[in-house]
């Protein structure tokens, strides 16, 4: 239980689901652990399940200046840091027909914008050797409808893997992904369906898993902790598919 002893980490929308999970698995593992969210509810959850020990900062991932406030945040409690798991982001499920500008912008505002500077931000913390992990989404894969947008900004999380994995290893940091099929979390409650449609969604969504079930936080964050690990230090620039095999139809 100490793969990731001594190291420090910081993960973006760590206050709930797939974030909270990685960063108790985290912390079990030996790591010093910050997150960040926007939620005052969720943050006050999260700093009593983790414990005195976690720096819990509240920030808005889409903001890019305020991403200079999360590493100034992270150096003045690390002095420097060795994990990223890039977790923040936001789902919206549209047909074409009902998209508007401010909602296209705010997708990849939060989930492309926000955490490429904030990866930019951290970079003079960021220590050699460094993992940096996103997450991004079987919908990058599949041809799901109403998913365009959503689907598209995820895509680009997938191209920043293989290009700054490029531009990065020479300093020593690592950028792999990992890309989750649906998942038990409180992001399909924020599509802004009432409880009975919210219901059929999710049935219909568990109908495209060959698995027939929809993961668990600690399914991904396990995977997780093994690419922010020494023990993937030769895996660069790939992306581990953990979606009950809905990327295979």
């Amino acid at each position: 239980m100490d793969r990731l002893k001594g190291k420090r980490a910081l993960i973006t929308g760590g206050t709930s689901g797939i974030g909270l999970e990685t960063a108790r698995q985290f912390i079990q593992e030996g790591a010093r652990v910050a997150v960040t969210g926007t939620n005052p509810e969720t943050l006050a959850a999260a700093r009593k399940a983790l414990g005195e020990g976690a720096l819990v900062i509240k920030a808005d991932a889409s903001d890019v200046a305020g991403q200079k406030e999360v590493a100034e945040a992270v150096r003045q409690a690390f002095g420097g840091l060795d994990i990223l798991f890039v977790n923040a982001g936001i789902a919206l499920l549209k047909p074409i027909e009902a998209w508007t500008e401010a909602d296209y912008d705010r997708v990849f505002a939060i989930n492309v914008k926000g955490p490429y500077f904030l990866i930019q931000a951290l970079m003079p913390l960021l220590a050699n050797p460094a993992s940096i992990v996103l997450n991004t989404s079987v919908n990058a894969h599949i041809g799901m409808p109403n998913s365009s947008v959503y689907a598209a900004s995820k895509a680009a999380l997938q191209s920043l893997i293989r290009t700054l994995s490029g531009e990065l290893i020479g300093r020593g940091i690592r950028l792999n992904a990992v890309s989750p099929g649906p998942i038990s979390t409180p992001l399909y409650s924020k599509l802004g369906f009432s409880e009975t449609e919210l219901k059929g969604v999710a049935e219909s969504i568990k109908g495209l898993v060959p698995a027939g079930r929809f993961g668990e936080p600690s399914e991904i964050a396990k995977a997780v902790v093994f690419l922010a690990s020494d023990e993937a230090a030769y895996t660069v620039g790939s992306e581990i598919m953990i979606d009950g095999g809905m990327g295979t139809l």
